[in-house]
């Protein structure tokens, strides 16, 4: 088809598990020429070697000029990103027992780094003497081992991390995203965008 238009949307982070990048895996592309749209996803737009960094950030430029060359009598409308960073990952589909083991070490830290906290949090603004003068105002006498407002306040602080990250267990109790998971988001985003101005920087970005 003779000027056919090209929808073009690019990610901003692209993880592949081959060697071999494809215009199909950096984002979504649309054409009312079937021809032009399947010849246009299976175009190899990049190979990491087994020698050079599992990285790199790709220009929209260079995958304009690249479709172009292919498909002559295209027009290309950007619609996504103007940078792609494009990660190489190998991913071991046969789990192990390191797996497993890693999967109990962040666990592990992960549960006792928070008892310390929380544990160092109490130390430091004295939960302990607050707790006895609360109790001394209420019951009229000092507590003797663990009372009720201790269990109280236990049950409470567990009920209130539940809720707060929103996820027990494998279930979600509201379908909004976990303040981790937020946090997590604007983490990558932050990193993305640090990594393609490094690269853009020291002139490493693929582009025309």
């Amino acid at each position: 088809m003779a000027n056919a238009i090209v929808y073009l949307k690019c990610d901003r982070n692209v993880e592949v598990q081959s060697a071999d990048v494809f215009l199909k895996d950096l984002g979504s592309l649309r054409c009312a020429d079937d021809t032009v749209s399947a010849k246009l996803k299976a175009l190899k737009v990049h190979h990491f070697a087994g020698s050079e960094a599992k990285r790199c950030v790709i220009s929209t430029l260079k995958l304009v000029e690249m479709m172009e060359a292919v498909c002559p009598n295209i027009m290309v409308q950007v619609l996504g990103e103007t940078d792609v960073l494009v990660e190489w990952i190998q991913v071991d589909k046969h789990k192990g027992p390191v797996q497993l083991i890693k999967a109990a070490v962040v666990c592990l830290v992960s549960f006792f780094g928070t008892a310390f906290t929380i544990m160092a949090y109490h130390n430091d603004v004295g939960i302990n003497d607050v707790f006895t003068q609360v109790y001394m105002m209420v019951m009229n006498r000092e507590p003797k081992g663990v009372n009720v407002l201790e269990v109280s306040y236990s049950v409470g602080l567990a009920l209130g991390i539940i809720v707060f990250f929103n996820h027990i267990g494998g279930r979600r109790l509201t379908k909004d995203p976990t303040p981790i998971e937020v946090a997590m988001r604007n983490y990558e985003k932050d990193v993305d965008e640090a990594l393609i101005e490094t690269v853009g920087r020291e002139g490493r970005e693929e582009e025309v």
